[in-house]
C-alpha cells in the first residue's frame, strides 16, 4: 500500500502546499515545479545554482484532508475502475506524504454522518505513513452522510487558518451555507468522486438496486431509455450545482472520474489556487 502511494508522487506534487507569503524569509535551492517567477536572480548569479525565494507563510502552511467515508464511497472497482474510497483514500495518502517532504503540517478529517477518524495535523515522515496506516484500516461506524454536519465539526477543530482539501462525491442535500463558512474562514479545495457508473449507468435491463446507506431496494429497468436519460441529468445536475456554489464561493473545484488519473488533475487544481 505504501509502495503504490509512494510512486504516484515522483515529484509531482513539490512546492503544491507552498503559499504565496508576502514576508520574505530565505532562499532555497530550486526544485523541478517551482515557478520561475520566484527564483532570486541576484543570489543565483553568484554562480553556486539556482535559488528560489521562501517566505515565512510557505513554512507556515497547515493542510487538513477531509474526506467523507459514507456507504456511497464504496461505489465502483470491478471492470469500472477502483471504488470512490479508494480513490479517496489514494488522494489523501498521496497528499499526505508530499506535505510531509514539505514540511507542512497535515492532518486527516473522515467523516460519514458523523466523525469517523480525526488526525491533528502533523509534520514528518512518521506522521504520514500512521495517517496512511489509520485511514487505510478504517471501517466506518455509519453508512449514511452528513457533509453539512462533517463540515461543522471541521470549522470547530480547525483553530487557524488553513489549506481545506474536501473529498466527497457530493451526493447529498444541504450542505450550502457551511460549504460557503468553511470557504469563508479558510482556503478550500473540492474534489468531487465521480464512478463511470453514475456518470453512464449501464443497460443491465430489470435488475434491483440498492441504496448503499439506506439498504432500501427497488426494481429498475436499466435498459429503459426515460431512466437512463433522468440518471445522467441527475448526476451532471448535482455536478453544475457544486461547481456553480464553488465559483460563487471562489473555491478551487475539481470533479474526478474515479477511472482517470489523479495525480496530474490535482497537481492542476492546487496550481489554481495561487
Amino acid at each position: 500500500m505504501r509502495q503504490a502511494v509512494e510512486a504516484q508522487l515522483q515529484g509531482s506534487f513539490r512546492s503544491v502546499f507552498r503559499g504565496n507569503g508576502l514576508e520574505f524569509d530565505d532562499v532555497r535551492l530550486y526544485q523541478y515545479g517551482d515557478e520561475v517567477r520566484a527564483i532570486d536572480w541576484a543570489v543565483s548569479s553568484k554562480g553556486h545554482g539556482t535559488f528560489v525565494k521562501t517566505y515565512k507563510e510557505e513554512r507556515e502552511q497547515q493542510v487538513l484532508v477531509a474526506i467523507d467515508v459514507s456507504a456511497s464511497q464504496r461505489i465502483g472497482g470491478g471492470s469500472g475502475g477502483p471504488r470512490k474510497l479508494d480513490v479517496g483514500r489514494d488522494l489523501a495518502g498521496v497528499l499526505a506524504l508530499s506535505a510531509a517532504r514539505q514540511d507542512a503540517a497535515l492532518g486527516l478529517f473522515a467523516f460519514s454522518d458523523q466523525k469517523e477518524l480525526y488526525l491533528p495535523p502533523a509534520k514528518g515522515l512518521r506522521a504520514a505513513y500512521a495517517l496512511l496506516q489509520r485511514l487505510y484500516g478504517l471501517q466506518p461506524a455509519s453508512l449514511h452522510t452528513g457533509i453539512a454536519a462533517g463540515i461543522r465539526q471541521v470549522l470547530g477543530l480547525l483553530r487557524r487558518r488553513s489549506l481545506v482539501v474536501l473529498i466527497s462525491d457530493f451526493i447529498d442535500d444541504t450542505y450550502e451555507r457551511e460549504l460557503a463558512m468553511l470557504a469563508r474562514q479558510h482556503q478550500l479545495l473540492v474534489v468531487q468522486l465521480v464512478a463511470p457508473q453514475e456518470a453512464d449507468f449501464p443497460a443491465l435491463g430489470i435488475v434491483p438496486l440498492r441504496d448503499a446507506e439506506t439498504g432500501d431496494r427497488r426494481w429498475v429497468d436499466t435498459s429503459a431509455p426515460g431512466f437512463r436519460a433522468r440518471h445522467s441529468a441527475q448526476v451532471l445536475d448535482r455536478q453544475q450545482a457544486l461547481q456553480a456554489l464553488c465559483r460563487r464561493q471562489r473555491v478551487g473545484f475539481l470533479a474526478l472520474r474515479t477511472d482517470e488519473d489523479f495525480v496530474p488533475q490535482l497537481v492542476g487544481l492546487f496550481r489554481q489556487r495561487r
